[in-house]
């Protein structure tokens, strides 16, 4: 008699509660190793062997796998837009892709603050030098950075994160600057506390430049080498958007130079390889694509993927579908 049970796959580990919704549907196989990312032929032999797919935001989804997967039914992103996914070859078998809805804003925010103060008051420096033994005394000038309160913060795109962003900036007190392609009406700055500038106006006003612009073809090294040349000498970049926004080796260039102060970047171009550059430089500050990597946020996530995959088991559009035209 044939097995009916519906399998899972789950590309890396996810929260329990999660988890265990996904077992009470079917048999759930699982990578259980987090700091393991799944290559293209495990990826493909695991397909072998379930229907249902769950996946993270680095797993690459292509065409020759779903191709390759006659029994791979679904295909439910942890992502907010499923870059890694080859959405058309999945739409051209009538598979569903599900993804989720924008909800690692804040958790993104407060990463994003976390790396600004980080960067500008030498935090990680700091710490390491503490470490090793070295307490210059507390008033040295050995680990004077900059100043946060009071100034300037230059937003490159306003959008959800960038206004969370925004939002935390009041509290210190600070000048707001944006850019974005379409101005916003005046009550709208003006509740916001933020003036348009130009891009390149922007680069050379802010003390500190954040990135929150969506990566499309438009957006690939928005910030290069001419860009950071406008910046000041004592300012610092910050990007925890998506890192080819940022043209790796211009920026290594710059600090190496001193063209700006510092840098904090939670995403890379080449992800998750970082540039050697940049992992040699004291005044970078680096983590490894972790915005919403938040206990609480990550829940919240992990249970909307596991509706997700419910809906599709049952027999239902899924909540959250990507490939809406399959419904059609």
């Amino acid at each position: 008699m044939q097995d009916l049970t519906p399998r899972v796959f789950v590309t890396q580990p996810i929260p329990e509660g999660a988890l265990a919704r996904l077992r009470a549907l079917g048999q759930v196989e699982i990578n259980p190793d987090p700091l393991h990312m799944v290559t293209k032929p495990e990826l493909s032999a695991a397909l072998q062997r379930n229907e249902f797919l769950v996946c993270l935001l680095h797993d690459r989804v292509d065409a020759e796998v779903i191709e390759g997967s006659p029994r791979l039914k679904a295909i439910a992103s942890m992502a907010i837009t499923p870059a890694g996914v080859d959405v058309a070859a999945a739409t051209a078998r009538r598979i569903p892709v599900t993804t989720i809805p924008p909800l690692v804003t804040e958790a993104t925010a407060d990463l994003h603050w976390a790396l600004l103060l980080a960067v500008a008051r030498r935090v990680v420096e700091a710490d390491q030098g503490l470490r090793a033994g070295l307490f210059p005394g507390s008033q040295s000038v050995y680990y004077v950075g900059g100043e946060v309160h009071g100034k300037t913060l230059g937003i490159v795109g306003l959008g959800r994160v960038g206004e969370a962003v925004l939002r935390r900036a009041r509290g210190f007190g600070m000048r707001i600057l944006y850019t974005k392609r379409q101005r916003l009406e005046p009550e709208r700055e003006a509740a916001l506390g933020a003036e348009f500038r130009p891009l390149d106006a922007l680069l050379a006003e802010s003390d500190f430049v954040s990135v929150h612009v969506a990566l499309v073809p438009e957006t690939v090294h928005l910030i290069g080498a001419r860009e950071l040349g406008l910046m000041r000498p004592s300012a610092y970049l910050v990007n925890t958007a998506r890192g080819p926004i940022v043209d790796e080796q211009a920026l290594v260039a710059a600090l190496e130079r001193k063209q700006i102060a510092g840098a904090a970047l939670d995403v890379f171009e080449h992800e998750p390889r970082v540039a050697p550059g940049l992992v040699a430089l004291p005044n970078v500050v680096l983590t490894p694509h972790i915005g919403s990597a938040a206990r609480d946020t990550r829940e919240r996530i992990a249970g909307i993927v596991a509706d997700n995959v419910a809906a599709v088991i049952d027999g239902r559009r899924p909540p959250n579908l990507y490939n809406l035209e399959i419904y059609a």
